[in-house]
């Protein structure tokens, strides 16, 4: 036991050396190649951060297990928004630009009805009875490399994205010191590799100890699998609030939840159909709550921010989750 401890420690102090290079790195890519910080957030630091999940629910898979497959994803997009975006909001309000209002966030929410239509107990046009096949694997992925393409192709930084950054207190200095291309490359790759093995020690000293404890595999892949491998999110967009960049931050969330929908549970899809029978309609709510309540805060809030209140909202609703799921143990 004491060397899992130590194990997990390591791993939590891997993750937030990791999360500091990733952030300083990535705001450095973007700024030399004229990205936004929102879609370098979205694509290398979303998608960085999200390999874990990937690992975990592709071997989950492979073995046939699509309650850790499954439960991975759906913890994890429930840790990500609820949890990761409530903290980070309470520390710095979020800037969200037209975009991000128009098509990003609306985008994740329809993303997530679609697994919900798809993987839970109903029919749309004939498919999606009770889990995900290969064929609606295929078609996730391909949403998944639509989504990238759009958001490449309007990803150019610009003037609306920096008044958003003001309005919401994201102060930081269009002058500050770019670092060189390759060192840039060399802080992401590295600190992208440090959340990732950090990440893993976690995960497995966590899980280790939840097994050893007699837990269900549903809950293990929900609370300790998702908020582990969840983790790099966590540090990076902590970070990412304390140097405000929020946009990075809130590029890095939904591109996460993005991946982990389209690309990791599709890909998971084909590499074995998976059965949603696990899942329950409060994990179902949860998950939907997790998208339409940042949904809400910017259509009825009228804001082009997510706020400190919004945030307390979001981190509320994961702790009365996360009550659920330890009653019913």
């Amino acid at each position: 036991m004491a060397i899992h401890i130590i194990l997990l420690l390591a791993g939590l102090a891997l993750i937030v050396f990791g999360a500091d290079y990733l952030v300083d790195g990535a705001s450095s890519i973007a700024r030399r190649s004229g990205l936004s910080e929102f879609v370098i957030g979205l694509t290398i630091v979303g998608m960085g951060t999200s390999a874990p999940e990937m690992v975990v629910s592709f071997i989950g898979a492979a073995h046939g297990n699509a309650d850790i497959a499954v439960g991975n994803v759906v913890g994890s997009n429930i840790f990500n928004t609820l949890l990761i975006l409530g903290l980070t909001a309470l520390i710095l309000p979020m800037p969200v630009t037209r975009e991000n209002r128009r098509r990003d966030i609306p985008l994740n929410l329809f993303v997530t009805l679609i697994l919900v239509l798809l993987g839970m107990k109903f029919t749309l046009f004939g498919i999606g009875e009770d889990g995900l096949s290969r064929l609606e694997g295929v078609l996730l992925i391909a949403l998944f490399a639509l989504y990238m393409w759009l958001s490449f192709r309007s990803g150019k930084s610009g003037s609306e994205a920096s008044s958003s950054s003001s309005a919401a207190g994201d102060e930081v200095s269009e002058n500050a010191p770019v670092k060189s291309l390759p060192l840039s490359i060399v802080m992401v790759i590295g600190g992208l590799a440090a959340l990732i093995v950090g990440g893993n020690f976690f995960v497995d000293s966590a899980t280790w100890i939840a097994s050893a404890l007699g837990v269900s595999d549903k809950f293990i892949a929900i609370t300790i699998l998702a908020g582990g491998t969840s983790m790099p999110e966590l540090a990076t967009c902590i970070v990412a609030a304390a140097k405000k960049r929020g946009q990075l931050a809130l590029g890095n969330i939904l591109g996460s939840n993005m991946f982990n929908i389209l690309l990791i549970l599709g890909g998971s899809a084909i590499i074995h159909p998976l059965s949603f029978g696990g899942m329950n309609l409060v994990d179902t709510g949860a998950l939907l709550a997790s998208a339409v309540l940042v949904v809400f805060a910017l259509v009825f809030g009228k804001k082009n921010y997510i706020d400190r209140a919004d945030g307390a909202l979001l981190l509320a609703t994961w702790i009365a989750y996360m009550t659920y799921l330890i009653i019913n143990l």
